[in-house]
């Protein structure tokens, strides 16, 4: 039998008969036994739109952390964290660095910036007729929005951004896309958008709708500087005496090191002078529904540290490019939808909420992992948490 669907989307294609189905035919091609694959709880018909050739479910550990304690403009009071992950320490890593910012009186989040991006670009006979295209593009701003909002009840073009190479024009459009992620809202109004353009505008002798320049799910240079996502910010002032009673060091040891790995990731080129940040991004992605593959470009992270006139250590994270939804996407998948209910966020109005504690968990790992790597238990503790054979 073929695992492949009899019609696309067909009312049979999501049933739990269909699915055993296609896991009997690979067990038959393949000889393996699909026991725990196949035993899942929820109705297949809650995955149509998230994936196509439905055969069962792959279950990823779940572990909590916290109480984490935020103090932002969204999030405001302690959340448990769920971490769906198969990394022993991690879960324990966290959980310390979120004791420690609780008593350091709990982690302060700030959402600088929203937007998402589809970049297109238009080619024309020379860099001159290019040039002329991105003028009349800023002339026109208001009608290119209002044809790109025609495709979306929620989503908003805020501006756009232009570059030129050779003789071509390429447009970064940046959406605000309420509580969903966005990307597929943001191309299906720069699509709109740019049919109007195609029509309005005579000489443009080359289209692609999409140029690489939104760097979708990749690092980017231009995204640490102009955002994609949520540009969020979590900073904690910790205690000297708090470092040395809950992380086995102190904050001048701590400080030296976090110059240290700046110098190490500068010589390396790294995008993210952190240690880890995208572990708790993944494991709270997986957890949440989100999609997995914008850890690329939601794991950049810019770690700062200073060391204070009376010994306490003030440590932050921005994330320039996080990409969350608390709507639309795998939020409403039956397990995700729970964990997101955990941290009351699901549905409308949240997603800034969201962002807040994401940063804010970035930070508690960010800070225990720093502080087990100075304090030579880093190995050890992978050594009795970590060993699983």
């Amino acid at each position: 039998m073929s695992t492949e669907p009899t019609s696309r989307g067909g009312e049979d294609e999501y049933t739990r008969a269909r699915a055993d189905a296609r896991l009997r035919a690979v067990a038959e091609a393949t000889g393996a036994s699909f026991e725990h694959i196949a035993g899942y709880s929820f109705d297949p018909g809650a995955v149509r739109g998230n994936v196509e050739n439905f055969a069962g479910a792959t279950q990823v550990p779940l572990g909590i952390a916290g109480p984490l304690r935020v103090d932002g403009e969204h999030a405001r009071g302690e959340f448990h964290v769920p971490l769906a992950t198969s990394e022993g320490t991690l879960v324990a890593s966290y959980n310390r660095g979120m004791k420690v910012a609780r008593e350091a009186g709990g982690v302060k989040a700030t959402v600088l910036d929203d937007a998402m991006q589809r970049a297109p670009a238009f080619g024309f006979d020379s860099a001159r007729e290019a040039r002329e295209f991105g003028r009349w593009v800023s002339d026109r701003f208001d009608d290119i929005k209002a044809a790109a909002e025609t495709s979306t009840r929620s989503g908003r073009l805020r501006d756009i951004e232009q570059y030129s190479a050779s003789r071509y024009r390429f447009l970064r459009f940046n959406f605000e896309t309420g509580d969903a992620a966005g990307q597929n809202m943001s191309g299906r109004a720069a699509a709109a958008a740019c049919d109007w353009i195609l029509r309005e505008y005579d000489g443009i002798r080359y289209f692609q709708l999409e140029s690489n320049v939104a760097t979708d799910k990749k690092a980017s240079q231009v995204n640490v500087l102009h955002t994609r996502g949520k540009r969020v910010v979590a900073e904690l002032t910790v205690p000297a005496d708090l470092v040395e009673r809950e992380l086995n060091t102190s904050t001048d040891v701590m400080f030296r090191a976090r110059l240290v790995s700046n110098v190490g990731g500068f010589m390396a080129g790294v995008n993210n002078n952190g240690s880890h940040s995208a572990n708790a991004i993944a494991a709270m992605f997986i957890a949440t529904g989100q999609d997995a593959a914008n850890v690329a470009e939601s794991s950049t992270a810019l770690a700062h540290a200073e060391l204070l006139d009376n010994g306490d250590y003030y440590y932050s994270i921005t994330l320039p490019s996080l990409i969350v939804g608390t709507y639309g996407g795998g939020t409403s998948l039956p397990c995700q939808r729970e964990a997101l209910e955990m941290l009351g966020c699901y549905g409308e109005g949240k997603v800034r909420k969201l962002a807040e504690i994401v940063a804010a968990t970035v930070l508690c790992g960010e800070l225990s992992l720093g502080a087990a790597v100075v304090a030579d238990e880093w190995v050890d503790a992978h050594e009795r948490l970590g060993r699983n054979r």
